[in-house]
């Protein structure tokens, strides 16, 4: 079953049919090749495209007594030609079509998977410029840091799906590459013109050398920069799951009317999108491993890598489209809470500007180690007893002597924490 949130041109790509279409297409391209080389009559290759067709379940018939796919399609396509099927699959093996094909619909997914990134990096740009002076806390360890704004961590987001965007061009590049040189790669009984002229039909490079296979550290690049994107956007969903949680509640995944959150708890607004997008993620990191496994086959191939293939390549590439797809939905529906950002913010009393203290009392003369302790020892004060942090400085003897009462006022503007945030918005998103 195609998840909800992966369009059906995804669906498509991995069904039967297309996969036959491809195979056709192939078969059909090699015959067109041969007569270019004058192996195959110029009308006995027309009349070849003419007539070709195949049915499905008819292939599927045939395979259950050859126990061979390629060779069941090949029947059943030479029923609807007749003679001139002594033609198809002149000089090939299996190979030849099976990864020539698997290349052509790795680059129509990577087309899909590609117009999903671009729809991501449209809305996170419209967050981090919706909410670029959105105040709220920054964290290190899940512990209060300094002030950042909901604008810059979507705008970190943004940069991170951009390298993504760019992954995934090259993964595509990698992946989109052909072989028609016969059982072990040395064109014993085809021309090397006839892999160009078909893989440049395709759009497709022809592999520079192979065995009777492309060789798999193209696949597994292809799968590696899926889990990649997979891991970045479960990156995404535990930050979000984090936001909804509510002793947080800075941002909210969307709660539609009718919804229900738990079945014993009728309160519950619960992060379902991001856990099971984060869920999702180490699936297709799975995938990778896999991938990656499948390089190393025996001399010049063996079959270990199909049966996986049949199952990560549709997977993998479905996943990431629902992921993508189902991530957006999430980011467009997003409920931001300026106003809990601004309480959070304040909770330690002042606690997140002790490192801009420390810097004003070692700008006017003391250690770092000495600012430190008269800082740290404030500082810990507040986290015993719920003091004011910045009514505790400005009664430290130490400090007093230092500092006047408007400079220490300064030390705890937020504003001076946010005043590059334009210039790391024109690094990332350039002169808008």
């Amino acid at each position: 079953m195609i998840p909800r949130y992966t369009r059906p041109e995804m669906g498509r790509i991995w069904t039967d049919q297309r996969k036959y279409e491809t195979w056709l297409e192939i078969e059909l391209l090699v015959c067109e090749a041969l007569s270019e080389l004058g192996e195959i009559p110029a009308e006995a290759a027309r009349e070849i495209r003419k007539k070709a067709s195949f049915d499905a379940r008819r292939v599927e018939e045939i395979e259950k007594v050859t126990k061979h796919d390629v060779l069941a399609f090949l029947t059943n396509v030479g029923e609807s030609i007749g003679p001139l099927s002594r033609y198809l699959h002149y000089g090939l093996t299996s190979s030849d079509i099976l990864d020539t094909s698997l290349a052509l619909l790795l680059k129509e997914a990577s087309d899909l998977i590609l117009q999903d990134s671009l729809r991501v990096l449209k809305i996170l740009k419209e967050k981090a410029f919706e909410h670029k002076e959105t105040v709220m806390i920054g964290r290190s360890h899940g512990v209060h840091a300094e002030p950042i704004t909901f604008g810059l961590k979507m705008a970190l987001w943004y940069d991170e799906m951009k390298r993504n965007l760019l992954r995934m061009e090259r993964a595509k590049e990698a992946i989109s590459v052909g072989k028609i040189s016969g059982a072990v790669g040395t064109f014993a009984h085809i021309h090397p013109f006839v892999e160009e002229f078909v893989c440049k039909r395709l759009g497709l490079k022809p592999a520079t050398i192979s065995t009777q296979i492309v060789q798999r550290d193209h696949h597994a690049e292809f799968f590696t920069t899926l889990a990649l994107i997979a891991t970045s956007i479960e990156k995404f969903s535990v930050e979000l799951r984090h936001l909804q949680r509510t002793e947080v509640l800075e941002a909210e995944e969307f709660f539609s009317k009718g919804q229900k959150g738990s079945s014993a708890m009728p309160h519950k607004r619960n992060p379902i999108s991001s856990e099971n997008l984060s869920g999702l993620a180490r699936l297709v990191r799975s995938y990778s491993i896999t991938a990656l496994e499948n390089v190393a086959l025996w001399h010049e191939r063996d079959i270990s890598h199909s049966s996986v293939e049949r199952v990560i390549a549709p997977d993998a590439t479905i996943l990431i489209d629902y992921m993508l797809n189902r991530f957006s939905s999430i980011m467009e529906g997003l409920i931001v809470y300026p106003e809990n950002m601004k309480a959070n913010l304040e909770k330690t009393g002042g606690l997140i500007f002790s490192e801009s203290v420390l810097l004003l009392l070692t700008r006017k003369g003391l250690s770092r180690e000495e600012a430190y302790g008269v800082v740290q020892r404030n500082a810990m004060r507040v986290w015993e007893r719920g003091e004011d942090f910045k009514t505790l400085l400005s009664q430290d003897e130490a400090i007093r002597r230092l500092v006047r009462p408007e400079e220490l006022d300064a030390s705890f503007d937020v504003r001076s924490h946010l005043k590059h945030v334009d210039h790391i918005f024109q690094r990332v998103f350039g002169d808008q």
